[in-house]
């Protein structure tokens, strides 16, 4: 499977509970902080639920 990169671009700041959760799953805290995750449809949901507070990249 591919790996992608995931950033926290916004603050968490504003953001519903739901919101704040699905960060917390992905591993993601302060600014500019990254993660890396293998490709699945459950991660690629939780990306889709915070997409205006992320950057997503492929990693090779």
């Amino acid at each position: 499977m591919a790996k992608i990169k995931i950033t926290l671009v916004k603050s968490r700041s504003g953001s519903d509970k739901r919101q704040l959760g699905t960060l917390n799953a992905l591993g993601l805290g302060r600014v500019n902080s990254s993660v890396e995750h293998e490709t699945s449809p459950q991660i690629m949901g939780m990306v889709a639920k915070v997409k205006h507070l992320v950057r997503v990249e492929e990693v090779k």
